[in-house]
């Protein structure tokens, strides 16, 4: 009888394990991101990138995204001006990895722009003003993984992304203007990330 029961009891399991493995895994949820801090020359920049993710197998992962950057200059025009700049926005990614430490990444968002100048006291030569603008972004590139395996999903990375798209309002790229000819143009500049991919109920999953 006792034989019986563990007979069917060790069925049981199995079929839930099986189950388990054809549907949604727990496990296989992600989150992390990277932050920015720059203080330089009076310039300072603060920024975040947190990402919500899921491991769909052991090459291909996928997952929302929100971008904040926060930056001020001070003497940008003239002595005792500023400029501050907000930037936010969501977005989606996805990584694939050729390999188990190499992978490309594409990266969608929509950022919204709040530009705002600050003249110096009785300028006579620039007024303030606030600017908002929106610009839609896709970044692609790759990095490097150090740690992702089959048994673990959490890990460092770094990776360079360039805008592909372009659009002058993005905060990814350089815009320069030639007065002469009227002419722009508008260069993508390297975003180099690093952070950290943080498994959310993985070591809880292998303990059970």
């Amino acid at each position: 009888m006792f034989c019986c029961v563990c007979l069917v009891s060790s069925t049981i399991m199995a079929q839930d394990e099986e189950e388990e493995e054809k549907g949604f895994k727990k496990q296989n949820l992600f989150t992390g991101g990277t932050v920015t801090v720059s203080f330089f020359n009076g310039q300072t920049v603060l920024g975040a990138n947190p990402i919500f993710g899921y491991r769909v197998n052991k090459w291909l992962d996928g997952g929302l995204s929100l971008n904040f950057v926060y930056a001020t200059s001070r003497d940008y025009n003239e002595f005792d001006d500023r400029m501050q700049q907000t930037t936010w926005g969501p977005g989606f990614f996805t990584r694939i990895y050729p390999i188990p430490f190499l992978f490309a990444q594409a990266q969608y968002e929509i950022n919204f722009n709040t530009l705002k100048y600050t003249a110096a006291p009785n300028s006579i030569n620039y007024r303030s003003l606030t600017l908002n603008t929106h610009a839609n972004s896709l970044l692609v590139g790759g990095g490097f993984a150090q740690g992702r395996t089959a048994e673990s999903n959490t890990f460092y990375y770094m990776c360079i992304l360039f805008d592909v798209l372009k659009e002058p309002d993005s905060p990814y790229v350089s815009v320069a203007y030639d007065p002469a000819t009227g002419r722009q143009r508008t260069t993508a500049i390297p975003i180099i990330r690093a952070g950290f991919n943080i498994a959310l109920f993985q070591k809880r999953y292998n303990r059970d």
